[in-house]
């Protein structure tokens, strides 16, 4: 007779109360496919964009940010503690090169299948190097997202074992943090919808949405004058999604995959209707926690359903990693509190971070819409401003809307930063918005770099005498018009400006910003 089994563990019964039992391989495979993806573009930005950006001779060097930053605080090591960053030992074009090339290489390994915990360590800690830089360019929402989402992936992987289907299974606890993490991002995008602007209270936030969004889509103006209750609808869904279908992200395997397939399509319809650059592909990761493999055995290739299953087959759990998992369990528990304390109060703040790691953080979009579009168009001119017959030429952004006949781009999950930035500044004042002033000053320069930012230069052969601004009120025209948006102009933003201009060069010198 066989012997009887030996009593389990507390280890083992608190395993198996879990979720031992169901599998997780093919759910960490797409899950770590996708963050592959993310970091790969974030850092191809970063390369692209960067040095024009943030470099040594960018709109927002960030070699004279941390300065700044060492000075107010004391020393560069209290400032570091601030802002954990690489660029602290050298803000340099050249390491900012390096780092964009290295992220984009090991992002490249994990989208081709290959992560441990020191590969997602270094991507972790490069982009948070990054972040800490970037300054006004970096304040996006998604950037905290990005960090939190890397750190937690850190623990969904063994520490050596890069193969796409390792010995090691998925720690069910990990698994548990990326459903808390999903949860408080659609829980706290709902909760400042409604507390913010009455239009998703009142169902009528999407009748200006489409149109009003950083950087519509070719098929947003589709969405803009779809009937009525089609927006109605879609703020009905969009309440679903942030603030029912979350709840589900814990509850047994029928409620959280239906839970899972609710916030995934959600994501993806944002994803059609806009440009809202890695956000929303950022966003799935979280949410694919919901599904387990049961799922993705319907709907995935045999081939990798067979090797998870052979993974899973010979899979040894480790001792290290669920006690390291449960570790980061008590940590984030711990962090979450000035977050959930943050949900619940009345003054709920949108994407802010309450460590210098940004470990837990909070999330929100869209707490209010606005229902006017501003744009602002810079001009130059080769003649005398004061001259009524100058002739001036248009600066175009690379996607953001201009010519008025030109067809919206589509570049999600890419992201350019100066068009986005550029859309806040047209809800501000010059004053708000200095950099603008830096980068007139680049425009009557013919900076090469910066000209990269935006779609072609309308003076290659002489760099313009003197630059304006304009700004415009914005509409989406009806389809079948022959036009892609109706325009007005709403009057000046910025006067002509030349670099012999003695406020602009006070303005320079006051910020630091170089005159040569």
């Amino acid at each position: 007779m066989d012997e009887p089994s030996p009593p389990l563990t507390p280890l083992e019964r608190l395993r198996a109360r879990m979720g031992r039992a169901q599998s997780y391989f093919l759910t960490r495979f797409v899950m770590l496919r996708l963050l592959g993806v993310v970091y790969l573009v974030a850092f191809l930005v970063f390369v692209q964009q960067g040095r024009a950006l943030i470099g040594h001779d960018g709109l927002l060097p960030a070699d004279a940010f941390f300065a700044r930053v060492a000075e107010r605080l004391g020393s560069r090591w209290d400032g570091f503690l601030q802002l954990p960053s690489l660029f602290w030992l050298d803000a340099s074009d050249g390491l900012m090169t390096a780092v964009g090339w290295i992220g984009v290489v090991l992002s490249a390994f994990v989208v081709a299948g290959f992560a441990n915990a020191p590969l997602l360590f270094v991507l972790w800690a490069l982009y948070l190097s990054v972040v800490h830089a970037g300054q006004l360019f970096y304040g996006y929402g998604w950037e905290l997202q990005l960090g939190e989402t890397g750190f937690l992936a850190l623990f969904l992987v063994p520490l050596w074992d890069a193969r796409p289907f390792p010995a090691r299974p998925p720690p069910a606890v990990t698994i548990w943090l990326f459903r808390w993490l999903i949860f408080r991002m659609m829980i706290g995008a709902g909760l400042i919808k409604l507390r913010g602007d009455p239009c998703w209270r009142e169902l009528t936030c999407l009748d200006f949405h489409y149109e009003t969004q950083p950087i519509p889509n070719p098929l947003s103006r589709l969405f803009h004058f779809a009937p009525t209750w089609m927006h109605r609808a879609g703020v009905l869904f969009n309440h679903l999604c942030e603030l029912v279908a979350p709840w589900f992200a814990f509850a047994p395997r029928p409620f959280r995959h239906t839970a899972g397939v609710l916030l995934v399509s959600f994501q993806l319809l944002l994803i059609v209707s806009g440009n809202l650059s890695f956000l929303n592909w950022l966003t799935i990761i979280p949410a694919l926690a919901c599904f387990d493999d049961t799922f993705w055995r319907r709907i995935l290739p045999r081939r990798l359903c067979a090797a998870a299953k052979r993974a899973e087959a010979t899979a040894k759990p480790s001792r290290a990693a669920f006690w390291t998992s449960a570790a980061m369990a008590v940590l984030v528990a711990v962090l979450s509190i000035p977050v959930i304390d943050n949900l619940a109060s009345g003054e709920q703040r949108m994407n802010a971070a309450f460590t210098p790691l940004a470990l837990v953080n909070t999330y929100g979009a869209f707490g209010s819409v606005g229902q006017e579009r501003h744009e602002i168009v810079f001009e130059g001119t080769q003649d005398d401003a004061a001259d009524p017959g100058a002739r001036w030429r248009t600066y175009e952004w690379k996607c953001k809307p201009g010519d008025p006949a030109r067809r919206p781009c589509i570049m999600s999950p890419y992201h350019y930063r100066l068009d986005w930035q550029i859309w806040f500044a047209a809800m501000e004042t010059p004053d708000d918005a200095p950099w603008t002033l830096h980068l007139v000053w680049k425009l009557l320069h013919n900076d090469a770099r910066t000209l990269d930012l935006l779609d072609g230069n309308p003076f290659p052969d002489a760099p313009p005498r003197f630059i304006r601004a304009r700004l415009y009120r914005y509409r989406m025209a009806p389809p079948g018009s022959g036009a892609w948006w109706l325009r007005s102009e709403e009057g000046e933003w910025l006067p002509p400006l030349s670099t012999g201009d003695p406020q602009l060069r006070l303005y320079m010198q006051a910020y630091g910003w170089r005159l040569d």
